[in-house]
């Protein structure tokens, strides 16, 4: 596919694009050449949201991309309305084009805002303090100087962050999220103590759900969800082991990745 001409201002360089099918060719995505990329994080992340007891699911998104967490959330659950915030403009127009593509415009939108500051949840109104019954979020897994920093700016930017940064995402979707509302994770193991740390006193009653690439392997990715302003423990679950022995993935990771699955967490 060509340059998304994303109508801004000669300084932004045209996004090049491909166009991709993923849920068997039920979802259809066009995403940057060069990335970010869609992985299979935003599908399992998707998977993890419990379907909702009665009414619509309101949810909100830090850090949409190309909207790939939400318009496969949508495409998973039809009683659902989701609100994406993106930081770059490009992504955002390209995320709410999949909207149209896929038929979910009218269940899933697309903001450009900046979740690390504060103001942003007064800068639209899509975006309503307490509005929202369940958060997500994809955040960036790697932290300044401890990996090389991408020349691709948008690329960069999803996938180092500061450290501070991951508390200034989760404060505002603590700020979107309802009393005793949830909120849902995905994120790399080794960053499990810093999660922890910046969801205390936000989110409790944390659910812990590993994804393992192999078996007798460490887990790869985790996903942690909690329900806002709990006080119950930590429950860590067996998980999830994503390929069998001669690469191919496991019979529960294809439940996710070609039938759009659930995993439930709670």
């Amino acid at each position: 596919m060509g340059p998304v001409n994303q109508g801004l201002s000669e300084q932004l360089p045209e996004l090049e694009t491909t166009a991709d099918r993923f849920f068997n060719g039920d979802l259809s995505l066009d995403q940057p050449k060069s990335g970010p990329r869609t992985a299979i994080d935003a599908f399992f992340l998707a998977a993890a949201i419990p379907e909702p007891i009665q009414g619509t699911l309101r949810i909100i998104e830090a850090g949409a991309g190309n909207g790939a967490d939400s318009l496969a959330l949508a495409l998973r659950i039809a009683e659902i309305y989701c609100v994406g915030v993106e930081l770059e403009s490009r992504l955002v127009q390209l995320a709410q084009s999949n909207t149209y593509k896929n038929n979910l415009q009218e269940r899933v939108q697309f903001v450009q805002g900046d979740v690390t500051q504060s103001q942003t949840m007064n800068n639209h109104p899509l975006l309503v303090r307490e509005g929202f019954d369940h958060a997500i979020a994809n955040p960036p897994y790697y932290f300044s100087g401890s990996a090389r920093q991408s020349k691709d700016e948008i690329k960069g930017r999803a996938y180092v962050h500061t450290l501070g940064d991951l508390d200034s995402w989760i404060r505002f979707l603590t700020t979107a999220t309802s009393a005793k509302g949830s909120l849902t994770l995905i994120h790399l193991p080794e960053n499990l103590n810093l999660l922890l740390e910046v969801l205390d006193g936000r989110f409790g009653d944390l659910a812990l759900f590993p994804l393992f690439p192999h078996v007798g392997k460490n887990a790869s990715r985790i996903i942690v969800q909690g329900v806002k302003g709990s006080r119950g423990g930590t429950t860590l679950h067996q998980g999830l082991v994503l390929h069998e022995s001669n690469g191919e993935y496991t019979e529960e990771a294809n439940r996710i990745l070609r039938d759009c699955g659930s995993l439930k967490l709670r």
